[in-house]
């Protein structure tokens, strides 16, 4: 059975997109079947994997709002076993458009049940808001991982996302888990940035990973080339600390039955 797991945050600039694209291409490496939606309408997922507008059949708007065949939106990308639902600037006008209709925070859940089964892991690409198209994420998503800057004011969007989650599992998605938080963008150049992480560890209640994401060009570089860290340059620190993410990621799952044999 496939897990939906959403990437947000409600602060911008933490690494979400960078994490959702990244912990995605090292687990489709480690031959694992994932399937990325960008659900961001800046669409820098979609550019991430290198998919362009022309390669587009349907998009995330499309399926969501206008009952597009959810299949028929899923592209393969040159990560063997990532695929790809890509986002539009059209993105931007369902929140208004998702008002009207029935069921407006299932809208997502329902695109992706008929297709849940088909992949090992499906990571959905929040935007850096609570608005509906989120809500709508963490309505589908069985767990959340959240990803915070290692800096003092990281947190800000931690807290208001941590009420977000709360509220959907009292009215929308009684199952909803935190899957943990990732710290990125170390910097261990930075004196005050070993602090910042015991900080953290200190106010966080729910699971830190223990795999960092460092500061990186590399991580940087990648998405101008339209590719992952781990296809741009397999032998790079950013690229090592998603494999470990993922290592670590699956290691936590094998005991959870999420793990296709």
């Amino acid at each position: 059975m496939g897990k939906i797991i959403a990437i947000a945050n409600q602060k911008g600039g933490v690494g979400k997109t960078t994490t959702a694209i990244n912990l995605a291409a090292a687990l489709a490496v480690l031959d694992k079947k994932v399937l990325l939606v960008d659900a961001d309408p800046q669409a820098n997922a979609t550019s991430g994997v290198g998919i362009k507008p022309e390669d587009i059949i349907h998009d995330t708007y499309e399926c969501l709002v206008e009952g597009a065949p959810v299949r028929e939106a899923i592209l393969s990308t040159q990560t063997p076993n990532l695929y790809l639902i890509p986002s539009g600037i059209d993105l931007v006008g369902a929140e208004i458009e998702l008002v009207n209709l029935e069921q407006r925070e299932y809208q997502m859940r329902n695109m992706l049940a008929a297709v849940k089964e088909d992949f090992d892991f499906i990571f959905i690409d929040c935007l850096p808001s609570l608005g509906l198209i989120t809500v709508n994420a963490l309505t589908a998503a069985d767990s959340v991982i959240i990803p915070v800057q290692c800096e003092f004011f990281s947190l800000e969007g931690y807290g208001k996302l941590k009420d977000t989650i709360n509220l959907v599992n009292q009215a929308l998605n009684p199952d909803l888990e935190i899957e943990g938080v990732v710290l990125s963008m170390y910097d261990q150049r930075l004196r005050m940035a070993n602090m910042v992480i015991e900080e953290i560890k200190n106010i966080v209640s729910d699971r830190i990973f223990e795999t960092i994401i460092h500061r990186n060009s590399k991580i940087g570089e990648a998405p101008s080339l339209g590719q992952p860290v781990i296809i741009y340059d397999a032998a790079s620190k950013g690229s090592i600390n998603f494999l470990n993410l993922a290592n670590e990621f699956l290691t936590i799952h094998a005991g959870q039955g999420y793990v296709h044999p």
